[in-house]
């Protein structure tokens, strides 16, 4: 009987250890990805993407969003190794939350560790498939790694969800032969 007890001391002491879903913002999320589409200018786009933004950084609990804030924050001052570090907290704490690994794989690209931002924004676009700085982020990372047809696919892909997308200066027209060489 008492190591029931224990038992279940020790998993509620987990339970208030865990993080809690990330904010369900799919239906807001749909109605900012039609009004960035329908969207007269890039001055009111941006407007539209920082509210994308907004939903993102939405973190599941006031713990997470400290973290978060915290590696974008070492991340604007250049501590891109203490950034990695906060992000690396969130995503332990929060292993479902996105954009933890979106931050992360921010700093890794800025630190030109490719392959490890692209770990990362496969798990972000896993949880997220819509997300749209995830998807222009890998379009970027994928370029860096000499990988342009799976670049420009993904960047075609976030473009058709924000026509407006500052990336989308990159996308090569006429799409590459998927089969055959880029040019």
């Amino acid at each position: 009987m008492s190591s029931l007890v224990i038992a279940g001391l020790w998993s509620g002491s987990l339970a208030a250890e865990s993080c809690p879903p990330p904010p369900d913002h799919a239906v807001e999320f749909a109605r900012l990805v039609e009004e960035v589409r329908d969207a007269e200018n890039e001055r009111a786009a941006r407007r539209i993407t920082n509210e994308m933004w907004a939903l993102w950084a939405d973190a599941p609990d006031e713990r997470a969003q400290s973290m978060l804030e915290r590696g974008m924050t070492r991340r604007a001052v250049g501590d891109l190794l203490g950034a990695i570090a906060a992000f690396d907290t969130l995503t332990a704490y929060c292993p479902d939350y996105a954009e933890g690994y979106n931050q992360r794989a921010f700093a890794y690209f800025i630190a030109q560790d490719y392959r490890a931002a692209l770990a990362d924004l496969d798990r972000a676009l896993a949880l997220t498939p819509t997300h749209i700085g995830a998807l222009s982020g890998r379009a970027m990372t994928l370029m860096a790694l000499g990988r342009e047809a799976e670049a420009q696919h993904d960047l075609r892909v976030a473009v058709d969800l924000n026509p407006w997308l500052p990336e989308r200066r990159f996308l090569r027209v006429p799409p590459p032969d998927e089969t055959g060489p880029d040019l």
